[in-house]
C-alpha cells in the first residue's frame, strides 16, 4: 500500500474545556429548566422564549410557505425513508413462546421505546433531510411520543420553515424550537414545558455530542459521532470526475470532514487529484471543502481489490463506495462501513437524501461495532420465560448448585422453593 497524498493529523480526543462547559448547561438546565433553556437561546443567537414547542399553526405555515418542487421531493424522499423502514420492520418478528426443553417455554417480544427525541441540527442552514431520516423511522418502528428538536434561526423563535415543513411530513408528534448541549438536557431530565424521553437520536456539534456522551444511561442514544467521512475503493474503469464530485460532497460538510480513496490505479489517484482540484474552483463552498480536502483528504494506492477491502474495514469509514467494474465481488470482502454504495450509480448523495436507507451513519470506526440509525434503532428485543411446575423442578437443581457456588444463598433458595415438598431432600 502506497499513500499518494497524506492527511494531517487528525485529533479529537475528549476536550476538557468542551467536558466542563457542557456540563455547566446540563446542570443549569436540570436546576431551572425553562429559563435555562431561554437563557441559552438568547446567548447563542436565537431569542428569549417563555414557550419552545412549535404550534401546529406555524407549523402549517411552514409548510404552505416552502416551494412546491421542495415540498414534493421532501414528500418523495419521505416515502422512500418510510418504505425501506417499513421493509426493515417486516424483518423483524416475536419469537413466540417455543418450548425448548419439557415445561420451559421461552420466547422473545418487539416492543418499541415509550419516547424519543429527534435532534436535528441547524438554524439558517436547514438540514431538512435529517429530520426525515430520525423521525421517519421513529414513527414506523412504533414509538408513542415521537419529539423533534430543532434550533431556532439567528434572531428568532422558530426554526427553518422547510425543517418545520419535513418534520410535518415525517410525523413528528411534538417540535421544540431549543438546540445544543441545553436541548439534550432538557429532554433527558424534562422541564416545566418539556416531558423527558426515553431515548435521544440525531447528529450535533460537539457540545451536543458532548452532552449526549454525558446523558447516556439516563436515557439512551443512538451513538456518539463525529465529522463526517467518504472512503471510495476504485479500480482503473472507475470515472475520476464522478469521484472528485463525491469526495468533494463530503468535505463541504465540514473542515473535518474527511474524504478517502483507495484504488489500484496509479493513474486514476493523479487524475482524481487534479479533478478535485478543478471542481474546487467553480464550487460555492470551495472554502470549507478545500479546508477538508487540504487537512484530511488521503489517496492510497493498493496493490490489490482485496488488500484495499482489507484497508477499508480497517478505517471503517461512514459511508463505503464501491467504484470498480466488478463491484459485487468486493461486497463480500467489506464488514466494517457505516452504508455501503454499490457501483457508480449508488451516489452517497442519495443516501444522503432520497433513496430510502439512513445518513445518520457511524463515524470514526465506530462501524466496527455498530450500524446506522434504522428502524431498529427505536425498538427492544425483550426475553419472555413460561416454566410450568414440571420444568422448574427440572431446572431448580441446577440453579441451586450454580447460586451455593456463587456465594449467593437468597437465589439458592429461590430456586429451591420452585421443588415441590415432597421431592426435597
Amino acid at each position: 500500500m502506497f499513500c499518494y497524498k497524506k492527511a494531517a493529523d487528525r485529533n479529537f480526543k475528549d476536550d476538557p474545556a468542551v467536558f466542563s462547559y457542557v456540563k455547566e448547561i446540563i446542570d443549569r438546565v436540570k436546576k431551572e429548566g425553562d429559563s435555562a433553556l431561554s437563557f441559552y437561546s438568547e446567548k447563542f443567537g436565537g431569542a428569549a422564549m417563555d414557550s419552545f414547542r412549535v404550534s401546529e399553526e406555524e407549523i402549517d405555515r411552514a409548510y404552505s410557505s416552502i416551494s412546491q418542487e421542495l415540498r414534493g421531493a421532501i414528500e418523495q424522499a419521505a416515502y422512500n425513508i418510510r418504505n425501506f423502514a417499513l421493509l426493515q420492520l417486516g424483518t423483524i418478528t416475536p419469537l413466540l413462546a417455543t418450548e425448548t426443553s419439557r415445561g420451559i417455554f421461552l420466547g422473545h417480544s418487539i416492543i418499541p421505546v415509550d419516547s424519543c427525541v429527534c435532534y436535528v441540527p441547524g438554524g439558517n442552514h436547514p438540514l431538512f433531510s435529517t429530520a426525515l431520516m430520525l423521525v421517519i423511522p421513529a414513527k414506523s418502528a412504533g414509538v408513542k411520543r415521537v419529539c423533534a428538536a430543532v434550533p431556532p434561526m439567528s434572531g428568532s423563535r422558530l426554526p427553518h420553515p422547510a425543517t418545520l415543513a419535513a418534520l410535518k411530513i415525517a410525523g413528528a408528534d411534538e417540535v421544540y424550537a431549543v438546540g445544543g448541549a441545553q436541548a439534550v438536557a432538557a429532554f433527558a431530565y424534562g422541564t416545566d414545558s418539556i416531558s423527558p424521553v426515553a431515548m435521544i437520536v440525531g447528529p450535533g456539534n460537539k457540545y451536543v455530542t458532548e452532552a449526549k456522551r454525558q446523558v447516556y444511561g439516563k436515557v439512551g442514544i443512538d451513538f456518539v459521532a463525529g465529522p463526517s467521512e467518504v472512503l471510495v475503493i476504485a479500480d482503473e474503469n472507475a470515472d475520476p470526475a464522478v469521484i472528485g464530485a463525491d469526495i468533494l460532497a463530503q468535505s463541504e460538510h465540514d473542515v473535518d470532514a474527511a474524504g478517502i480513496l483507495i484504488t489500484t490505479s496509479e493513474e486514476l489517484a493523479e487524475r482524481v487529484s487534479t479533478e478535485v482540484k478543478k471542481q474546487l474552483e467553480g464550487l460555492d463552498t470551495a472554502d470549507i471543502a478545500a479546508i477538508a480536502w487540504e487537512n484530511n483528504g488521503v489517496i492510497m494506492i493498493a496493490d490489490s481489490l482485496e488488500e484495499a477491502a482489507e484497508a477499508a474495514n480497517e478505517i471503517a469509514p461512514e459511508h463505503l463506495e464501491i467504484n470498480t467494474a466488478e463491484p459485487d465481488k468486493l461486497v463480500p470482502l467489506l464488514r466494517n462501513y457505516g452504508s455501503l454504495f454499490i457501483g457508480e450509480g449508488s451516489a452517497e448523495v442519495f443516501g444522503d437524501y432520497v433513496a430510502g436507507t439512513n445518513h445518520t451513519l457511524p463515524t470514526m470506526g465506530a462501524a466496527r461495532y455498530t450500524g446506522g440509525v434504522s428502524v431498529m434503532t427505536f425498538l427492544k428485543v425483550c426475553t419472555f420465560q413460561r416454566i410450568t411446575p414440571e420444568g422448574a423442578e427440572m431446572l431448580a437443581p441446577f440453579a441451586e448448585v450454580m447460586a451455593k457456588n456463587e456465594g449467593l444463598s437468597a437465589h439458592a433458595g429461590a430456586a429451591r422453593a420452585r421443588i415441590r415438598k415432597e421431592h426435597r431432600s
